[in-house]
């Protein structure tokens, strides 16, 4: 333990930190001090925890304290591994449980600082399952997965850049060695031009010389040419190779799609078609009806939805948690089958396209065949396909600017996002602290999720196409909802009210106790001090008579006693008056006493006055 405190002190006595602490004041902080630490070094790792928990409520400071632990992969020693006892221990500020924590975080500060940074990015937000069944939930979140996916990615890449052993500071150095040598070069050339000039022919050699060194880089070029057309023959026996296996793994894909069409879809559709001829057959043998009969099916019909409407409305009121468990996976289950049905006639469909366009090309290649004898393309064709492929070719250069801005104006707007998050993230605590401080926990919440359901319950109208009366009546319920809040919401106000009035009744109540409690202190106090100060006289007194009586001779001795007879004779009845008065004065003590331990049990029912150094009690 006492390495633990001597590495924690070190590490906080170092930058960032610069606590300057011995191990002496450290281990004397307060509970709340020890929190504020710990929470310093939280915010090194995690900027956003950057905050004066004196501003902020403890329970939201537990809560954010654990979830960031638990996201950095803390694990509580082995005596505080139960949760509830370990969340405890942080909330009252314990040793033995903030010590290790400071421990394990000073100990791996820059692991930890990249691990949550990249939390920020890759801890994915939890959609409830029944928002996932609207479409454009649902590719948002799967852009957002693909989004997360590709920070893996880039994330990757720029680690293997910083470990790759590049730095800017070689580069430099090597470009300026570079233009050195480069000086030195053209020094040297110039020198031997100088040299060359004086020799006759020079200009043939030096044209000579030229040439060869052409031939020496064709030379060069030839060779690595030759080494690339092997690796590409090597290359090509792999890929043969590749190409079977993805071949295989795609005969595999299609007999799976196949069986399952086979198996499930066909069926499904074929017994589909039976009951619909079944139908068609049961009807057309049927008599006609008149309106008499439909009016009689309506009424069923309608007297069938209000059963169903019922046995709705019941198993909503039983609300079992067990049912809501088995709906969730319900929901997913059927989610997945209608995907899967969607896929089927997608596939259904390109395959028709497909079977279509094959179809359109033997036709056209019969008639060329026909025409010509081969499959020609003519000048006015091939012209248009040139021109066809150049405007396309314009129209991809195009989308591709567009996505790259694109990317850029997203990146611009996921910063803009995170720094709005972090200001409503700012915002709600305020609220929420007002809303504690106001006695109304919680209604902002309230709010929220009413407009929340209120924007949804909007969206799904307007989707399914609902008509105007179902539209009113739904904002009927959603008013009758927060009329029936702010009804359940005003007697708790009202009840908080009533209930601050009486708080500050008992602290107006205690601060006058508080009061006659400090003057019968004081008055006690007093008391005190002189009653020390005649027992150390007395004390005194007796020392110096013992030391009278130890050096004094036997007949001096006995003259004094004598004397000292004689004084405690006369001094007798005053010192028993003087001890009748202490005897009244502790029975007069022992009722103040008494009195002060009934009035803070019961109303007040005196008043303690000091007048001339004395207490006096009025009742």
């Amino acid at each position: 333990m006492s390495e633990q405190l001597k590495f924690i002190v070190e590490q906080l006595n170092k930058d960032p930190f610069k606590k300057n602490f011995n191990l002496i004041t450290f281990d004397s902080l307060e509970p709340m001090q020890l929190l504020q630490i710990l929470n310093d070094v939280l915010a090194e790792i995690d900027p956003k925890q950057a905050i004066d928990i004196r501003e902020e409520m403890p329970e939201q400071t537990i809560k954010r304290m654990c979830a960031l632990l638990g996201m950095l992969k803390y694990k509580p020693p082995g005596n505080l591994s139960d949760v509830s006892s370990f969340r405890q221990g942080l909330v009252a500020g314990s040793k033995p449980v903030v010590h290790p924590i400071l421990h394990w975080l000073l100990q791996r500060v820059p692991e930890l600082k990249k691990r949550a940074y990249l939390a920020r990015f890759l801890v994915k937000l939890e959609v409830p399952a029944e928002f996932l069944q609207e479409d454009v939930i649902n590719d948002t979140y799967h852009q957002y997965e693909e989004l997360v996916e590709g920070f893996k990615t880039y994330h990757k890449e720029c680690e293997q850049l910083r470990t790759s052993g590049f730095s800017t500071a070689e580069i430099r150095r090597d470009i300026s060695a570079m233009e050195e040598e480069k000086d030195q070069l053209i020094k040297r050339v110039e020198r031997l031009k100088k040299r060359v000039e004086s020799v006759s022919n020079h200009q043939r050699m030096l044209e000579q010389a030229r040439q060869l060194r052409v031939e020496k880089e064709r030379e060069e070029a030839l060779t690595h040419q030759k080494q690339e057309q092997k690796n590409q023959v090597n290359t090509s026996h792999s890929q043969s190779y590749l190409a079977v296996e993805s071949l295989m793994k795609r005969l595999e894909e299609e007999i799976k799609i196949n069986s399952y069409m086979v198996s499930e879809k066909l069926p499904k559709e074929l017994e589909g078609m039976r009951r619909t001829v079944q139908y068609l057959q049961k009807i057309a043998s049927e008599p006609a009806m008149g309106q008499a009969d439909l009016q009689e099916l309506e009424d069923k019909i309608k007297e069938v939805d209000s059963q169903i409407t019922q046995l709705i409305e019941k198993r909503m009121m039983r609300n079992d948690p067990m049912d809501d468990k088995l709906t969730l996976y319900r929901q997913q289950a059927s989610i997945i089958i209608r995907r899967k049905e969607s896929k089927a006639e997608e596939l259904q469909e390109a395959r028709e396209e497909l079977a279509a366009a094959e179809r359109e090309l033997r036709q056209r290649s019969s008639q060329a065949r026909s025409s010509d004898g081969e499959e020609v393309i003519r000048g006015d064709e091939l012209k248009r396909l040139l021109v066809k492929l150049r405007s396309k070719g314009t129209v991809y250069k195009k989308k591709r600017q567009e996505i790259t801005d694109l990317k850029a104006e997203y990146g611009v707007l996921q910063r803009t996002e995170e720094i709005l998050k972090e200001r409503h993230e700012t915002v709600q605590q305020k609220l929420q602290t007002m809303e504690a401080e106001k006695g109304i926990s919680g209604y902002s919440n309230t709010q929220e999720e009413l407009e929340r359901v209120s924007a949804i319950k909007s969206e799904l109208d307007e989707k399914k196409g609902r008509t105007l009366d179902d539209m009113s009546e739904m904002v009927k319920k959603l008013n009758s909802m927060i009329t029936d809040k702010k009804s359940a919401l005003a007697p708790i106000i009202k009840e908080l009210r009533s209930l601050r009035q009486r708080c500050q009744e008992i602290s107006q109540e205690y601060e006058e106790k508080k009061a006659q409690y400090e003057s019968c202190t004081a008055g006690l106090e007093s008391n005190r001090s002189k009653l020390e100060q005649i027992v150390e006289m007395q004390i005194q007194r007796a020392a110096e008579e013992m030391k009278a009586y130890v050096s004094s001779d036997p007949q001096e001795r006995k003259k004094k006693l004598r004397e000292k007879q004689k004084m405690v004779r006369e001094s007798h009845g005053a010192n028993m008056e003087q001890m009748k008065l202490w005897r009244d004065l502790e029975q007069l003590m022992e009722c103040k006493k008494q009195c002060f331990i009934r009035a803070q049990s019961q109303a007040s029912i005196g008043q303690v006055i000091q007048e001339g150094g004395e207490d006096r009690l009025v009742l």
